[in-house]
């Protein structure tokens, strides 16, 4: 992250101000695009803060035009007349929303098909709209640039598996390196001769080259893909795991083999059911988790982690300044929030520094997931009084948000259920506590009952509303209240307060300054 402020405005730490009031922020506030892939045609419009978009519109068609692409060289006929008329549908939304041109991309169908270019210039002529055809490295370059969206600081091996082709690209210090393409996509792979034997062959031979050209990769492995969030919705299934979140779901070598055999033992109709994969998604993962054994086999990473940003995320990527490229995207969506949602936008700040003398000691990481906790504190008032905890929690930990760790987000979730609750014993969320360890989830009590006291000072925009001594060997915290401030401590913010002693074990003394 740039820690580079800009020194004409103020600024309150090493974040910086929002950049969603920025005019090149607000150019892309509001944009459309499109992604003819081999198994699926999409549409998604960005909206709302620049560097961690919001998806104010979400729309997949599964066209299939890659099935059958090996045997006949052209595209599925069926699958283009229903490509042709999403993309119709998708012009004509594009019109009534008043967005900018659509940017289309098409990947590996619409490139190796014979008939790839007739398609094109049918659909110039029915919507106006311009395909632009990628090749593989650019395809791979794409989608590593949607994983850095999410990820500013992400490194290792990105692997997008689409309908037709996978691809695979190094990431590391927020640039792309190398790329490579490759035909194990799994429409591909069904067209293979000789059963699951020779397809398995196949996936060794063309994976030993793809090796072979990039090296060992120790690192992280992101995936991307439609294929891969099925096999992780599988792999949650099995796991029972408790936080039904795709995006930075992570998993280990040991999990990918386990699930591997899960699914080949398995009823896929049932087992699609169950793991809420549509039908003709689950008929490809059988393909796909064979690739991803292979690939983990030869590639060893340290760690799997799936990304839900990839391609589309990608072209909005490319079309950001670097200085919004250097932003957090965690941070940039709380300020967003703050600045659309709360009853006093721009208190998080007061709040945050506020609070922040209970975590002098906090790692960097950890006093991000502070600062975005206080910017959300006030977020979700308008939700029934007796039930704005539970929504607090669920909000965060179920966001579309990036740049955060499942850990991470319960942590923040936990902090805004306990700004509103004192106890978190006896309600649903219990099972997802245990994604945080035991440390965690009492600092996360601490901020939470810190923010509950805090909100309780609320004075006129740039007023002093006092300050904590927190004393952490003596084990005693000070509140020091400006005399402006003296009478909103009163009864309720009194038992706020002893509240906050109490989770942090220590005695207390409040001041009243002249």
């Amino acid at each position: 992250m740039n820690l580079q402020t800009e020194t004409s405005v103020p600024d309150w730490g090493p974040f910086g101000r929002p950049l969603f009031d920025d005019p090149g922020a607000r150019a892309l506030s509001r944009i459309g695009v499109v992604d003819v892939g081999s198994n699926s045609v999409r549409m998604v419009v960005f909206d709302g803060a620049a560097r961690s978009p919001a998806y104010f519109y979400n729309e997949k068609i599964m066209c299939a035009l890659g099935a059958g692409l090996a045997e006949t060289g052209r595209l599925n006929p069926e699958g283009r007349v229903r490509a042709l008329a999403a993309l119709r549908r998708f012009q004509h939304l594009a019109d009534d929303l008043d967005l900018p041109p659509l940017r289309v991309v098409a990947t590996a169908a619409v490139r190796e098909a014979a008939d790839g270019a007739d398609f094109c210039a049918e659909v110039k002529r029915e919507t106006g709209l311009v395909i632009q055809v990628i090749d593989g490295e650019e395809e791979a370059r794409l989608s590593a640039q949607g994983v850095l969206l999410g990820w500013p600081g992400a490194y290792g091996l990105i692997c997008d598996i689409g309908g037709a082709s996978m691809e695979l690209a190094e990431i590391g210090s927020g640039q792309v390196g190398r790329r490579l393409t490759s035909p194990l996509g799994p429409l591909k792979l069904r067209d293979v001769p000789g059963g699951r034997r020779g397809r398995k062959a196949h996936i060794k031979q063309v994976m030993n080259d793809l090796r072979a050209q990039l090296g060992p990769q120790r690192d992280r492995l992101f995936l991307v893909g439609g294929s891969w969030r099925a096999i992780a919705r599988v792999d949650m299934l099995r796991r029972n795991y408790p936080l039904k979140v795709l995006h930075e779901y992570r998993m280990t070598v040991r999990d990918v083999h386990e699930t591997a055999r899960y699914i080949e033992r398995a009823d896929l109709d049932k087992l699609r059911s169950k793991a809420g994969v549509s039908a003709s998604r689950m008929a490809l993962v059988p393909y796909a988790i064979d690739v991803l054994a292979r690939l983990i086999r030869e590639f060893k990473p340290k760690d799997i982690a799936i990304s839900s940003y990839g391609i589309r995320e990608g072209l909005l990527y490319e079309q950001m300044p670097q200085r919004l490229r250097d932003r957090d995207p965690l941070i940039e969506a709380c300020y967003f929030a703050e600045s659309k949602d709360a009853r006093l936008p721009g208190f998080g700040k007061q709040l945050f520094e506020f609070v922040m003398p209970l975590f002098k000691s906090a790692p960097r990481p950890r006093v991000r997931l502070i600062k975005a906790a206080c910017l959300l504190h006030d977020v979700s008032w308008r939700a029934h009084p007796d039930y704005r905890a539970e929504v607090c929690f669920d909000n965060v930990t179920r966001a579309n948000l990036g740049g955060l760790k499942h850990s991470e987000r319960v942590f923040i979730g936990l902090a805004l259920q306990h700004r509103y609750r004192n106890k978190r014993e006896g309600n649903r969320f219990e099972p997802i506590y245990a994604l945080l360890d035991d440390k965690s989830q009492t600092q996360a009590e601490i901020l939470g009952k810190a923010m509950r006291f805090g909100a309780m000072l609320w004075l006129k925009r740039d007023a002093r509303m006092g300050r904590l001594h927190w004393y952490p060997k003596k084990r005693k915290l000070e509140l020091h209240l400006p005399q402006e401030a003296a009478p909103l401590f009163s009864e309720v913010a009194e038992a706020r307060f002893q509240s906050l002693v109490s989770a942090l074990g220590a005695t207390s003394e409040v001041f009243i300054e002249e």
